[in-house]
C-alpha cells in the first residue's frame, strides 16, 4: 500500500522547530508535507508530489500537544458534583472524602475513556499517558482512537478511608497489591506488543503513600528491566505530604533519591508540595535541585488542583531551576489547552509576576516536555523525521481575530473550539472538529445514566450514610413549588 502524502500550501503561520535553538519557532506561507513516514518538509515550496492538498492561507500548523497525565476510568462522569466541596481538615482538598467515592462501573468504563479521548483530541492532543484500571476495551479504544497513547495500570497496597470529615486512614492489603502489580505487567506486555505501533505501558504505583517502599522499589527495578517510563502520584497533597513526615520523616522527592528511583525514566504526577512550598513546614528548598539533578520530570496539572484553591509554586520557578515539565489534564474537562491557559495563569500568580511564565515556555512544557518525560524526541515538533503529528488551527476562527500572535489568542481565547484537524501518524483523527474513529456522541448520551449509578454506589460507600444532595449539595437551592 502506497503511503499517502499530504502537503499544507502556504500555511499562514507554521510553529516549526529549530533543531540548532532546541525552541520551537514561527515560520510564515510555509509548506508542510507528511506522511505516515513522518514530517517530510517544512519550507517555502514542496515540489514532490502530493496526493492531498490543503490550502493554508487561513491556517495555523502546530505540533500535537504531549498529555502526560489523564485518567479515564471515571473522571468524565465526575463533572458538576464537587466542585463546591472539601474537607476543611485535609486543606480543603476533595480527593479523599468526595472524589474517591466516585468511580465508572464495568458498564461505563468504555464510555468514558471514549469521552476522555475525543477531548483531548480536540484540544490538540496526539499522545496521552491515561492511568486507570484495565477494562476490557481499554487497549481496543485506546488503539481505535488513532492517538499515541502510553498505558499505565495503577495498583496499590492500600485504600484511603476517612474517619469522619476529619483525619484520612490507609487500609492495607500487601497481597492484594501484588496480585494487582502482577496483573498490571501482565498488561504492560500486551500493550507493548500491539500491532499498531502507537502503544506502549507505563509502570504505575498509584501513589506514593499508598505502596510500600518495597513495592514502589520492585516496581522501578523491573520497569527499568523492561526499559520501561514509571509514573507514581507524589507530593500532590497536604495530606500525602504530612503522611509521608510522619512515616519517614522526608518530603516525597527525598524519599524517592533515598530509594535510588529518582531519574529521567520517572514521571511524577502533580509535584506540588515541595519543601519550598509555603503550606509546607520546611523552611528548606532542595527538592526542586533533586528533581533538576536527576532528570526527574513533573506532570503539572493545574486546572483540578486550582478548583480546591491549591496551586504549585511555580511552574516558572520549576523550569528555571531546571525541571523538565510536561502538562497533564489529570480529569475533567480534558481540554489541553484550558489546562495550559491555567498553567499559565497560576504560575503568574503564585510567582506574583507576568514575568513568571511566557506562552514560549509553555509551549514547550506541553510538547517536548512531555515528549521528553516519555523518552521521545520523535513527537512535539515539527520537523522533518519527526512524527506527523500534528494540529490545523482555524485562523478565521472569531476568537482568533485580530491576529498578531497566534498561539497567545489559541491559549488565552479560542482554545479547543478553533482546532480544525488533528493528525496522528499523518491520518486524521479529528477532521473538521468531528471524531474521526470512536463513536463521541454515542459515549456521551451513556455518561448521564453512569452518573447516577455512581451516585447511587456513592451513597452505599460512604462510611457517614450521607445521601448525593449532601454529599454534592445544588449550587442554587431549588425553588419551591406552587
Amino acid at each position: 500500500m502506497t503511503d499517502t502524502v499530504t502537503v499544507i500550501r502556504k500555511a499562514a503561520w507554521v510553529v516549526a522547530w529549530d533543531e540548532s535553538a532546541a525552541r520551537h519557532v514561527y515560520m510564515h506561507d510555509s509548506d508542510v508535507a507528511f506522511s505516515k513516514a513522518g514530517i517530510l518538509y517544512i519550507g517555502p515550496a514542496y515540489e514532490d508530489d502530493a496526493d492531498e492538498e490543503i490550502a493554508g492561507a487561513s491556517i495555523m500548523v502546530m505540533p500535537g500537544f504531549v498529555n502526560v497525565h489523564s485518567h479515564s476510568g471515571d473522571e468524565p462522569i465526575a463533572k458538576g458534583l464537587f466542585e463546591d466541596v472539601g474537607t476543611a481538615a485535609l486543606w480543603g482538598n476533595a480527593l479523599y472524602e468526595y472524589s474517591a467515592l466516585i468511580d465508572s462501573d464495568d458498564n461505563a468504563k468504555s464510555a468514558c475513556q471514549t469521552v476522555m479521548l475525543g477531548d483531548l483530541m480536540r484540544s490538540g492532543v496526539t499522545t496521552h499517558l491515561d492511568i486507570a484500571s484495565p477494562h476490557a476495551k481499554w487497549l481496543t479504544l485506546a488503539a481505535e482512537s488513532g492517538l499515541r497513547a502510553y498505558l499505565a495500570p495503577g495498583f496499590r497496597e492500600a485504600q484511603w478511608r476517612m474517619a469522619g470529615s476529619h483525619r484520612l486512614d490507609f487500609d492495607w492489603n500487601e497481597a492484594r497489591g501484588r496480585e494487582r502489580y502482577a496483573e498490571a505487567l501482565a498488561f504492560v506486555d500486551q500493550a507493548r506488543a500491539h500491532p499498531s505501533g502507537r502503544i506502549d505501558g507505563i509502570i504505575a504505583p498509584s501513589q506514593i503513600e499508598t505502596c510500600s517502599e518495597e513495592l514502589i522499589a520492585d516496581a522501578v527495578t523491573e520497569a527499568r528491566r523492561r526499559g520501561m517510563r514509571i509514573t507514581i502520584h507524589a507530593a500532590q497533597t497536604m495530606a500525602e505530604h504530612e503522611e509521608l513526615l510522619r512515616r519517614t520523616g522526608e518530603t516525597a522527592p527525598a524519599m524517592l533519591e533515598r530509594l535510588g528511583i529518582l531519574g529521567p525514566d520517572l514521571i511524577l504526577g502533580h509535584c506540588i508540595f515541595l519543601d519550598h512550598h509555603s503550606w509546607t513546614r520546611q523552611r528548606s528548598r532542595d527538592d526542586l535541585d533533586r528533581l533538576a539533578r536527576s532528570g526527574t520530570s513533573v506532570a503539572h496539572c493545574p486546572v483540578t488542583f486550582a478548583r480546591s484553591g491549591m496551586t504549585l509554586e511555580s511552574l516558572g520557578a520549576y523550569l528555571r531551576a531546571g525541571v523538565n515539565v510536561g502538562i497533564g489534564t489529570d480529569s475533567y474537562p480534558f481540554n489541553m489547552l484550558e489546562e495550559m491557559r491555567k498553567a499559565m495563569i497560576c504560575s503568574r500568580i503564585a510567582g506574583r509576576s507576568v514575568f513568571d511564565l511566557d506562552t514560549g515556555s509553555l509551549l514547550y512544557a506541553a510538547t517536548v516536555g512531555g515528549a521528553r518525560a516519555l523518552g521521545r524526541s520523535d513527537i512535539g515538533r515539527l520537523a522533518p523525521g519527526a512524527k506527523a503529528d500534528l494540529s490545523l488551527v482555524d485562523l478565521s476562527h472569531p476568537a482568533m481575530q485580530p491576529i498578531h500572535d497566534p498561539l497567545r489568542n489559541l491559549i488565552h481565547c479560542a482554545a479547543e473550539r478553533a482546532i480544525r484537524d488533528v493528525y496522528v501518524d499523518g491520518r486524521a483523527v479529528v477532521k473538521d472538529r468531528r471524531i474521526a474513529n470512536l463513536d463521541y456522541d454515542g459515549a456521551v448520551r451513556e455518561l448521564q445514566d453512569a452518573q447516577r449509578r455512581a451516585c447511587q454506589r456513592a451513597e452505599q460507600d460512604d462510611l457517614q450514610g450521607r445521601s448525593i444532595s449532601a454529599l454534592a449539595p445544588y449550587s442554587l437551592p431549588l425553588a419551591a413549588r406552587g
